[in-house]
């Protein structure tokens, strides 16, 4: 992950937009203390609102890269059902 100052930034924005746009993510540094990162979104016209807002607040990312073709021929995860329900109460009792 890079880092850059609001100054280089500004500067540049352009290049350092083209970045983000494949793939990087940047650190926008004000007199060196981290206040911004800048993260692409891939697909951001497709957003639905609750999935733009789980990847603003961070606890999401878009996929950089298209899946490959494989991918659903993949075992799928064995996870018992009383383990799943167990996930879902805590998540529940967290509200």
């Amino acid at each position: 992950m890079q880092t850059v100052n609001i100054a280089e930034l500004k500067n540049n924005l352009s290049a350092y937009l083209e970045q983000v746009k494949n793939g990087e993510e940047l650190i926008v540094k004000d007199r060196n203390r981290p206040i911004a990162r800048l993260v692409p979104l891939i697909g951001g016209e497709d957003l639905d609102a609750e999935e733009a807002a789980l990847v603003a607040a961070g606890l999401i990312r878009l996929p950089t890269k298209e899946k490959s073709d494989d991918f659903l021929s993949l075992p799928a995860p064995h996870v018992a059902l009383s383990d799943i329900q167990a996930v879902i109460r805590a998540e529940r009792d967290e509200d």
